[in-house]
């Protein structure tokens, strides 16, 4: 009997690290849009949100690259074929260049990965109008 408490004991142990993992690896929306506060030296989000030295951030989760209106794209972005999913921004806000070679992206990178799931977890709260989904 004791051996199933201990058994059911590291099952459950098991069960809680994972969902602590995958919380982990979605990100936090709220830290996310602190640590986005970085991005807007160069871009805009939220309603009312234009083109500035970057494109407008609204819904990029699940956007084209190089496709948001009126914005003066590297040919690097445009022909890249690249669709901004959660696993491709990933990589992306890592290491911009190393992504897309060519990008006018000046951005060095988030360091920690905390920090990139969490403002990938803000990103997808954002509508393509600005508001939060």
């Amino acid at each position: 009997m004791k051996l199933i408490k201990v058994l059911a004991g590291v099952v459950l142990l098991s069960s809680a690290h994972s969902a602590l993992a995958q919380d982990a690896a979605d990100g936090d929306a709220a830290a996310g849009a602190n640590k986005a506060k970085i991005c807007k030296t160069c871009h805009q989000f939220g309603e009312g949100a234009k083109n500035a030295i970057g494109p407008v951030l609204n819904g990029v989760v699940g956007r084209k690259a190089g496709t948001y209106p009126g914005y003066d794209y590297s040919e690097a972005n445009k022909n890249s074929g690249i669709t901004w999913d959660e696993a491709t921004l990933k990589v992306y806000l890592k290491n911009p260049k190393a992504k897309v070679p060519g990008t006018k992206m000046s951005f060095v990178g988030f360091q920690k990965d905390s920090d990139i799931n969490n403002v990938v977890a803000f990103l997808k709260t954002l509508g393509p109008d600005g508001k939060t989904k």
